[in-house]
């Protein structure tokens, strides 16, 4: 009996960790011992977890952090690899993952509420798209991005998306051609976190931005961050008439009418979030 115990796989840890502090939804990649490289599980549970907090009320915000010391080296190769044994070598599998994986990343865009990473380690690949892809970025001054796909015969066309839609284009090439990381500092400077914090302090220093956010009427965020992205992908003359005709639906709103009353009389105004 005891023998047959210890034959007893131990359970394993959950590899999305969720908390909830106050208003906000702290999705943690759990992975530590892969990098938290994006799985075929990781990915689904991450998109999961989205899809439950979407429509949630009580959550304002979302936070993205990882436990270890990276945040995430993208794909998991050897996962990937091991699909070269089938039938026609793995294209049908690779490109269920590659669409998995870009259709959780544009869950995080199209979350009618701000997503947050906190980045305490590496970003490499798909790990630095799913910084990009995040509203708001803060990075440990010990992180580090790249998109080094091409060092292995594999460009980063995916994180390609996201990366070059966050930074100048020649930062972006420079970053797909090499394959050399940038430290925090130059991640900042170019555009693709927006604070640069001390080692440890990372999450806090992004729940504490989310938390920011959250105070904020969830109406009026929820609809500047779908406009935001909706005329980023505009000319300039259908960018200022969609973005005209979403500030006169956001002034008909209630928390418009509310704020601004509350901003001429001098007093904090109190939301109802339509």
């Amino acid at each position: 009996m005891t023998s047959q115990a210890a034959r007893v796989p131990a359970p394993q840890p959950p590899i999305l960790l969720r908390e909830t502090i106050g208003s906000i939804a702290v999705l943690t990649l759990n992975r530590p011992e892969a990098r938290n490289s994006l799985s075929e599980g990781l990915i689904a549970e991450l998109h999961a977890a989205l899809n439950e907090i979407r429509n949630d009320d009580s959550v304002r915000a979302v936070v993205i952090a990882a436990s270890g010391v990276a945040f995430s080296a993208g794909h998991d190769m050897k996962e990937l690899t091991a699909r070269r044994s089938d039938p026609d070598r793995g294209r049908a599998y690779f490109a269920e993952i590659m669409n998995a994986c870009s259709a959780m990343m544009q869950a995080i865009v199209h979350l009618p509420k701000p997503v947050v990473a906190a980045v305490p380690g590496i970003a490499t690949a798909a790990g630095c798209q799913l910084v990009a892809s995040c509203d708001l970025a803060v990075a440990s001054e010990a992180a580090g991005f790249a998109t080094p796909g091409v060092d292995i015969g594999l460009f980063c066309s995916t994180p390609m998306v996201a990366l070059s839609r966050n930074v100048p284009r020649k930062q972006a090439m420079e970053m797909l051609l090499t394959g050399e990381p940038i430290s925090a500092a130059i991640a900042r400077d170019i555009g693709l976190v927006n604070r640069v914090v001390a080692a440890g302090t990372e999450r806090e220093a992004a729940i504490a931005l989310a938390q920011k956010v959250a105070l904020k009427s969830a109406y009026t965020v929820k609809l500047g961050k779908e406009a935001f992205y909706r005329q980023a992908e505009m000319s300039l003359a259908d960018a200022y008439r969609y973005a005209a005709a979403v500030m006169t639906e956001n002034m008909m709103a209630r928390d418009a009418e509310e704020g601004i009353g509350a901003f001429i009389e001098k007093r904090e105004p109190k939301w109802q979030d339509k």
